[in-house]
């Protein structure tokens, strides 16, 4: 029998998994609170930009296989498994997850499920939750039914996350039971499984902390190449074959050290900061320390582009200032924690005329921030800048060759916040360039001595002293 599957929450993470779970032939029903999500998801519409998924979405709609509903009755009526792919959001003024949307969904379904079924989280939770809601499921258990929990992480790449969950590069699952959960999970990833892909079966906590762990990861290889972009910038150095040197050592790896301005988004951010607030709970504060200096080293890099754009252009009041970029990576529109926006609210802020382009990000950019100026091209942007900033590598700009916007800025200045022009080329055709990690600090100040540009946070921290800061400026629009 074919296992009919739910995926509550319809989010990125949530409309990904039953959009690819419908691909993999299984008939399946998303399930989200906001009526008008689902309205549009059952017309096809994706209300964000993920390359590959709108065709999904579109054609698992159109053969029925695809559902959307607001009703948990309806969904405890119909699946065998349900995945949880709420969100985790940080919480307001402090550094752990909110775990609101999870025990909601998870109370939801344990009072509706009228037949023998499993609960499945993929959200990214602090590890103790999930033993904690498979009580929470006992307790709300209506109906003489058996229903287990487990946990899957998930690792999706924004931009790939279709490839991600359809050909995934490893499969976690955490249970606590004699092996039916596992054994069901199989099934669901049979396709995946079939092709070799590694299959990793532990406990609910280890689930729970492998995806953590590979994002805090990730983040403290990122910042630890731009510590060292911090230090290139002093001497003179090149950031840029540093890295290569270092990543042709198989111990350590290219991937993940581009120095630039930082990482953002909706997981890397908030995922260290939960980790650790959820380890001083358990009394190890001195554990996750570190993460503490890497989030601050990212904070910096956004201070860094802002001094850099002082020293180039001169006071900010009144200069125009063309901004490539908002998202916080390329082929994505999320703007979430977004170092590119940040960086752009401050300009504003400071007195300056931004122009922002985006291919796909100017929309939900405007929402957080309406006052800068949205346009519809990388030539508007630039027209009558007196200073470039690129801050999302986005192809089209990666591309962009000097004589492109010779004739449309008012002063050949560039800031390449991400690595990916080539200076000398740029120099050589009359621009001034400064590249992090790549250009000496041209009043010859160290990096750590720029001031920062005040400006309250659109997701504010706690204050602690010396602790990162997620400085989005004023105006926002929530």
């Amino acid at each position: 029998m074919t296992l009919a599957i739910t995926v509550i929450g319809t989010g990125y993470l949530g409309a990904t998994h039953a959009a690819c779970m419908a691909e993999l032939g299984f008939e399946v029903l998303g399930v989200d609170v906001d009526p008008a999500k689902v309205d549009a998801l059952s017309r096809g519409e994706l209300p964000f930009h993920e390359p590959g998924l709108p065709e999904l979405l579109r054609r698992h709609v159109d053969s029925g296989r695809l559902r959307f509903t607001t009703s948990y009755a309806e969904a405890g009526a119909f699946g065998d498994v349900h995945f949880i792919g709420v969100g985790t959001p940080q919480r307001p003024g402090q550094y752990g997850a909110d775990l609101t949307y999870v025990d909601a969904a998870v109370t939801a379904l344990a009072e509706n499920i009228t037949r023998d079924a499993l609960i499945v989280g993929k959200s990214t939770v602090p590890v103790g939750t999930a033993r904690r809601l498979a009580g929470l499921v006992q307790e709300h258990r209506a109906h003489d039914v058996e229903i287990g929990l487990a946990w899957n992480p998930e690792f999706l790449r924004e931009g790939f996350a279709v490839k991600d969950t359809l050909a995934p590069d490893r499969l976690v699952i955490g249970t606590d039971d004699d092996g039916r959960a596992e054994a069901v999970l199989r099934r669901v990833y049979a396709a995946a499984l079939e092709t070799g892909t590694p299959f990793i079966s532990t406990d609910l906590e280890t689930a729970e902390l492998v995806k953590v762990a590979a994002n805090a990861f990730l983040a403290t290889k990122i910042s630890f190449i731009n510590a060292f972009s911090e230090v290139t910038e002093a001497v003179g150095g090149d950031i840029r074959t540093l890295a290569d040197a270092i990543g042709h050592d198989a111990r350590i790896g290219r991937r993940f050290l581009n120095a630039g301005v930082g990482f953002g988004g909706g997981c890397l951010p908030k995922d260290i900061r939960a980790l650790q607030a959820r380890v001083s709970e358990l009394g190890l504060d001195r554990s996750m320390r570190f993460l503490g200096e890497v989030d601050e080293i990212n904070a910096r890099r956004r201070d860094r582009v802002v001094h850099l754009a002082e020293q180039m252009a001169g006071p900010l009041a009144g200069r125009t200032i063309g901004i490539l970029g908002t998202a916080f990576k390329p082929d994505s529109d999320d703007v979430r924690d977004s170092p590119a926006l940040d960086v752009a609210a401050r300009l504003f802020n400071a007195g300056a005329d931004v122009n922002v382009y985006d291919p796909q990000a100017n929309a939900n950019a405007a929402k957080r921030f309406p006052r800068l100026n949205y346009v519809d091209s990388l030539t508007q942007a630039a027209t009558g800048a007196d200073l470039v900033i690129l801050l999302t590598e986005w192809a089209e700009f990666k591309a962009l060759a000097p004589a492109d916007l010779a004739g449309l800025v008012a002063h050949r200045r560039l800031i390449d916040g991400r690595n990916v022009l080539d200076p000398a080329t740029w120099e050589a055709a009359g621009w001034d360039v400064a590249a992090l990690g790549r250009r000496a600090v041209p009043d010859g100040s160290a990096p750590e001595t720029a001031p920062r540009t005040a400006a309250p946070s659109l997701e504010p921290l706690p204050h602690r002293p010396g602790g990162p800061r997620d400085l989005m400026a004023a105006g926002t629009a929530h």
